[in-house]
């Protein structure tokens, strides 16, 4: 896979751990939305916690990838749905654990007014499978 950082000083820098875009070329990964939910129990964890739903979504997603033959460093996009923007910044916290600010995928993030099961954030993910 040949993936390349795309950064200008003609738009915005980035205010969070992403980068303004990606350039990549493979077979594409379009990971559907995860929530916090747990698998080996089948239910939304941490319901008041959104640190630690994070950190599920993040685990649920890395299940995915490598199922997939893929990982974080093969993601190019991402789209983070909070039920409160408030939650920006603590999100953002785990988030850069798994995406280097260098090498981050172009991301977006919205407020919503409703998620599935009422949790307190959402990720999707597109990556670029390596071979």
């Amino acid at each position: 896979m040949s993936k390349t950082v795309i950064r200008t000083d003609n738009a915005p820098e980035p205010v969070g751990p992403y980068n303004q875009a990606i350039a990549a070329s493979g077979q594409m990964l379009f990971v559907a939305g995860q929530i916090a939910i747990d698998p080996r129990i089948g239910q939304v964890v941490y319901t008041d916690d959104v640190k630690r739903q994070t950190e599920q979504v993040i685990a649920n997603l890395e299940a995915i990838l490598t199922a997939a033959g893929a990982s974080f460093k093969d993601v190019v996009k991402t789209t983070v749905f909070l039920a409160d923007m408030n939650d920006f910044a603590a999100v953002n916290a785990i988030y850069a654990k798994y995406f280097p600010e260098d090498t981050a995928p172009a991301r977006a993030c919205v407020e919503v007014s409703r998620l599935p099961k009422d949790v307190l954030v959402e990720i999707d993910c597109i990556a670029v499978i390596p071979g």
